[in-house]
């Protein structure tokens, strides 16, 4: 009785998924050890080709954002290679695990088992870290839902408050680079909401009264002068260059005001709103001893937003 069950699994070894697959294509039967080197030599030739399709993948959305293209609609977004990261790390999880799976049978484990058993498991597991199931579900959320980009600045609000620039959105956390250029990575589960400044910034709007009978040109030149020192001095909070209006006068003829507008790190409006207006009050004095820092009105709006002047001033062309 011995004999006849040695050869029945001997049998059972030699009809191995690998062992068919082998002679389908070749005709003839092979050792268990020459399939287990193949198992190994196409898992890692598919992890291969896998990551450079990504890579050629990430090489067509940096172009496709230089250069305008067929792709442009897709790979313009960041999402696209956050979701492509995402598709190839789930690929190669697959590829190993049905590898380890192919080896297995080859020593005998039967592969259904091999399957059943790794369901068991990961069920298993996911009871046993709900957390970990609560990121991925967040996280899947924040990518294909829109919520926020790689490359958005965002304010992060839930069991912490953080603000940064996005770099990941991966499964399990999301990381951010802050004000301290610090990275910072946020456990997805615990993000309740997300304010997003889509294109990097907050606008702030000063309207910098022109003292009456002072020299329109020399006032914008100074308030110009003192908007560039501050973007100069200030980069890493002043994002970009400032931009400085004509003169304008409000409706009734009560005063002269020019509109100066920036984009800024959210959260430091105090730097607008104390430095920049105490430098146009001492430039305006020269103007107007009287003047003072009320007459420096700072407004914010959210970025995107077409800029209109306060009810009751009539718009003036921006300066050249």
């Amino acid at each position: 009785m011995s004999k006849p069950s040695s050869e029945f699994s001997i049998v059972q070894i030699d009809q191995t998924v690998m062992a068919r697959i082998y002679g389908h294509f070749t005709g003839h039967g092979t050792s268990a050890g020459t399939r287990v080197l193949l198992i190994i030599v196409l898992a890692a030739a598919v992890h291969v080709a896998v990551k450079l399709v990504r890579q050629i993948s990430e090489w067509i959305l940096v172009r496709t954002t230089r250069q305008k293209s067929p792709l442009g609609f897709v790979t313009e977004t960041p999402k696209f290679g956050t979701v492509t990261r995402l598709v190839v790390s789930g690929l190669v999880f697959m590829i190993y695990f049905f590898a380890l799976g192919l080896l297995l049978q080859e020593i005998g484990v039967n592969l259904t088992a091999y399957l059943a058993s790794a369901s068991v498991i990961g069920l298993a597991i996911s009871f046993g870290s709900q957390g970990l199931v609560q990121d991925i579900v967040s996280g899947l959320t924040l990518i294909f839902w829109d919520a926020m980009d790689v490359g958005d600045v965002v304010e992060l609000w839930g069991t912490t408050n953080v603000t940064g620039r996005v770099e990941e959105i991966g499964l399990r956390f999301t990381k951010l680079r802050n004000f301290y250029n610090q990275e910072v990575f946020v456990p997805n589960r615990t993000i309740a909401n997300v304010s997003r400044c889509p294109h990097g910034g907050i606008d702030a709007y000063a309207y910098p009264q022109v003292p009456r009978g002072a020299d329109p040109g020399k006032a914008i030149e100074a308030l110009s002068e003192i908007a560039k020192g501050m973007r100069a001095q200030f980069a890493a909070i002043i994002l970009h260059d400032p931009e400085i209006g004509r003169l304008e006068t409000a409706r009734g003829g009560a005063w002269d005001f020019c509109t100066v507008s920036f984009k800024i790190w959210p959260g430091q409006g105090s730097l607008i709103e104390n430095t920049f207006r105490q430098h146009v009050v001492s430039a305006m004095k020269a103007f107007d001893p009287a003047y003072a820092d009320w007459q420096v009105p700072v407004t914010y709006r959210a970025l995107g937003t077409p800029m209109t002047p306060p009810p009751g001033v009539k718009a003036a062309p921006k300066a050249p």
